[in-house]
């Protein structure tokens, strides 16, 4: 078998000869004793010699992996500490876990072996780093790094500390390209562990603010709409109730369909507790926000996100005249996104809904021409005018001809 593709079981199981390293002087006597007071022992006898002595088997592990560099003996120390650290973050004191922790950054951050040893040099010396972070961006291994990295991220992220040290290592824009469905079972498994990630960093302020930024709520959002999988669907749906009431989260819900999403997962045969009582918070929330968010509010929503699609509110003259003098905010900061939209897009549906509503700020906005003019918006539409695309070229010529003719005779070119 490939030893990437070993379990922390099977490693488990190996015999390591402790008094063999004693007698060549690379443990001593006392590491010798706390090894065999806990090696092979069921968990019922490791968890009082952890709560007893967990700082002790900490610098235990620590001085083994600084001095041995058997790769045998390397991998059923790490075994260990996976254990270790799934028994310490949650019953384990703090400055006990947070040993634990540095321990498992002090072994990432050492130099790697060469030939079967350390380089020269004391590595005990190097700083402690996050290297999970490091190990997704540049994977040592081609199928395994990632999934070991994220696995142990699962675990670790359990701890404040540490969501802090992955914020500052940039960590988060690393988890979300691999927020995708999955069919197989171990796609599935490295899906699941890393949607638990990001569940376990929704709690944490700062990881919250950063994912605003991205695009981890569709893809979570794909995600639970194919996934069959009962553990990766309930660590989704936790996911989303944590985040609900964050930032503009519960208005991405609404405009990419979670309410529906919502009501066809309730309406599965799902057996986990857990799971139902969230999706009836989630369903309850969305309500709630949905009544909160006005028309423009969820049209702000789309145009911000890129999201522009043909929905009613485009077309309603209700909709522009109540809501004109909204696109005045943050210094006509809807337009000036519009204007990106039109520059940048390659989504057509995108380009000649963006065209329209320009057109449609000129129509209702009393200084419509003055304020699209000064965002030298004639140039940049009249591009569009030549598009391939039948829909685009369209709009784009009845957003320069308002701009040319003014509010006063835009109402005889209504679409």
């Amino acid at each position: 078998m490939d030893r990437a593709e070993l379990t922390t079981e099977q490693v488990l199981k190996r015999d390591i000869p402790w008094e063999h390293y004693m007698s060549t002087k690379l443990i001593s006597g006392t590491c010798l004793q706390l090894l065999r007071r806990y090696d092979h022992k069921p968990e019922s006898q490791r968890a009082p010699l952890l709560e007893e002595d967990g700082p002790a088997y900490v610098r235990v592990f620590l001085n083994i992996l600084r001095s041995i560099s058997k790769e045998e003996t390397v991998e059923y120390v790490l075994a260990l500490i996976d254990e270790m650290l799934a028994s310490c973050c949650g019953k384990a004191t703090g400055l006990y876990k947070k040993k634990v922790i540095l321990l498992y950054f002090d072994y990432s951050a050492r130099p790697k072996l060469q030939n079967g040893t350390l380089p020269n040099g004391d590595a005990s010396n190097s700083k402690s780093k996050l290297t999970s972070a490091h190990d997704l961006r540049n994977p040592t291994h081609p199928s395994c790094s990632i999934p070991t990295s994220i696995h142990c991220l699962s675990t670790l992220l359990r701890e404040p500390y540490v969501r802090t040290l992955f914020v500052q290592a940039d960590g988060i824009k690393l988890l979300i390209p691999l927020i995708s469905p999955a069919s197989t079972q171990q796609s599935i498994q490295l899906l699941y562990e890393t949607c638990l990630c990001i569940w376990l960093l929704s709690f944490y302020d700062a990881a919250v603010d950063y994912l605003s930024t991205t695009r981890v709520m569709p893809r979570l959002v794909e995600v639970v709409k194919g996934s069959t999988k009962e553990k990766v669907v309930r660590v989704v749906v936790l996911s989303f109730r944590n985040l609900l009431a964050k930032g503009t989260f519960a208005a991405q819900m609404i405009d990419l369909g979670l309410p529906q999403i919502v009501q066809n997962l309730k309406a599965q045969a799902w057996t986990d507790e857990d799971l139902l009582e969230a999706l009836n918070q989630l369903e309850v929330g969305l309500k709630e926000n949905l009544k909160k968010l006005s028309s423009f509010d969820k049209y702000k929503q789309q145009v911000l996100l890129g999201h522009l699609d043909w929905s009613p509110m485009h077309k309603d003259p209700s909709f522009w005249r109540e809501n004109i003098n909204n696109f005045e905010e943050n210094d006509f900061q809807i337009l000036r996104v519009l204007m990106t939209i039109i520059d940048t897009s390659s989504d057509t549906t995108a380009l000649a809904v963006a065209c329209y509503d320009l057109s449609q700020f000129l129509q209702y906005h009393p200084s419509g021409r003055i304020v699209v003019a000064d965002l030298k918006a004639k140039d940049r539409v009249m591009k569009l005018m030549n598009h391939e695309n039948t829909e685009v070229r369209k709009n784009a010529l009845l957003c320069v001809q308002r701009l040319f003719l003014g509010a006063k005779y835009a109402s005889f070119l209504q679409a």
